[in-house]
């Protein structure tokens, strides 16, 4: 028998990381996805299936909120905001993939962003923590898929 879980293992090397193992690489690389992404994203609000679900988030309202990227007279709660930029990203199909198939850049960063806009102003992060939060949820995502049966003949279904 395994002696951790899955979800324990990652929390394990989650929990151990910091801005410091971030190579120079590594955060170039980073820059170029993040904005990538956000390219992606602000071309993505202007699509149908965005406005739909704009339009739909639009009935939830919180005392926190963040950003609808391309609409800056309108900001939602955090889940929301994350759901709907997640779904601009998402509705071009130009955002970034990996092997196994997965795009992860969109839905890490929109997450990323709407939490980081609602934490309180004294607990602002800093790029470099929003850095390795990207990274973390990148490799988290990777990782997941790598070890998921249904990602092994993702080539040989399409």
């Amino acid at each position: 028998f395994p002696s951790q879980t899955v979800t324990g293992n990652f929390a394990k090397v989650i929990h151990g990381l910091n801005a410091n193992q971030l190579t120079d690489q590594v955060i170039q690389r980073s820059k170029r996805m993040i904005l990538d992404t956000l390219g992606v994203g602000l071309l993505g609000a202007s699509t149908e299936v965005c406005h739909k679900v704009t339009q739909y988030s639009k009935i939830y309202s919180s005392d926190l909120s963040s950003t609808i990227w391309g609409h800056l007279d309108f900001r939602l709660p955090p889940l929301y905001a994350a759901f709907v930029n997640g779904v601009a990203v998402h509705s071009m199909d130009f955002d970034d993939t990996w092997h196994p198939a997965t795009h992860p850049s969109g839905a890490v960063l929109p997450a990323l962003i709407a939490l980081s806009e609602a934490f309180p102003q004294k607990k602002k992060i800093s790029g470099l923590d929003l850095l390795l939060a990207f990274n973390v949820g990148i490799e988290v995502q990777g990782r997941l898929l790598h070890f998921s049966r249904e990602a092994r003949n993702i080539p040989k279904r399409y």
